[in-house]
């Protein structure tokens, strides 16, 4: 199976890193994978590192390398919005995000493009469907992460780890106040596979989330979760199994904080529920062999 994937991201965040997991997953399964990126971008430079053919993200080289593929896969915005206008290969979409679906005339024709969505949680399934996708198309397979072998990262007396994100949807305000307020020195991050190694905790405030791919990380390194009661995040995380769910009030995830920081033992069950969640719902292995159940029926027709 050939599969041509779009991703036109200018950085190298969750949805490109989940690109890239996959198409490796892919290749190791006798799959011939191409990708689509933007000139000079991080996801293009990591692709043809790990021997990856890429195109630029421009209408001809889609329309010229579709008329090869067995399957277009597109995994952000604009690179649905430029197979729906170039690929002739069948299309699939993956909908990484929870916030609504726009209600237009074009936005109706984009939608109806696709011959099959790739839904990240049931959260963005529902967006989905709100959105007037008929259900029968829509597969949920949540994004992977490749499980480390031997025990967790996680220390009792490790930082607290936050992301290092300014997008105001991720919630950084509150996280700050959090810190303030419990005492609890946070890290924020912009490298978090290296700071998560010896965390005591991740700390994952968003307003709005599809999934929460960071915090499928840490928790594949056994470092335990609070994270938002928002969108695929609750999904993800198992309040009181590999971590805790809080609202978005800089008192509870406070308290959440210093909660985990004053019982080691409570943490160190959740480190270890953790890390076996992930491996039972979120492995690559997972993430590869649901995508391929989806192209599966397309192809069938």
């Amino acid at each position: 199976m050939r599969i041509l994937h779009i991703d036109t991201g200018r950085e190298m965040r969750g949805g490109q890193h989940q690109v890239l997991l996959l198409m490796k997953g892919l290749r190791e399964a006798g799959c011939e994978c191409i990708l689509v990126a933007r000139p000079g971008g991080p996801l293009r430079r990591a692709a043809e590192n790990q021997g990856f053919p890429v195109r630029m993200a421009r209408l001809r080289p889609i329309f010229e390398a579709s008329g090869k593929a067995d399957l277009v896969h597109a995994h952000d915005g604009l690179g649905h919005t430029l197979a729906a206008l170039a690929a002739r290969a069948p299309l699939v979409v993956s909908r990484r995000v929870a916030f609504p679906i726009r209600h237009s005339l074009a936005s109706a024709w984009k939608y109806r493009r696709p011959a099959r969505f790739i839904a990240i949680s049931d959260c963005v399934r529902r967006e989905l469907r709100r959105a007037g996708v008929p259900g029968e198309k829509i597969d949920v397979v949540p994004d992977g992460v490749e499980m480390g072998n031997g025990p967790g990262a996680w220390k009792a007396d490790g930082p607290v780890v936050a992301l290092a994100s300014r997008d105001p949807r991720k919630g950084r305000d509150l996280v700050e106040r959090a810190a303030r307020i419990s005492g609890c020195k946070v890290i924020f991050s912009e490298a978090l596979v290296c700071d998560l190694a010896g965390a005591s905790m991740f700390v994952y405030i968003s307003r709005s989330e599809g999934l929460g791919s960071a915090a499928l990380l840490a928790m594949s390194l056994g470092v335990p979760v609070i994270a938002s009661r928002a969108g695929g995040l609750s999904e993800a995380v198992a309040d009181g199994v590999s971590g805790i769910l809080v609202d978005n009030d800089a008192e509870e995830v406070a308290r959440a904080m210093r909660r985990l920081s004053d019982d080691p033992a409570l943490a160190r069950s959740l480190a270890e529920g953790a890390k076996a969640r992930a491996a039972e719902f979120f492995s690559r292995e997972k993430l590869v062999s649901g995508t391929l159940a989806s192209y599966r029926r397309v192809l069938a027709g």
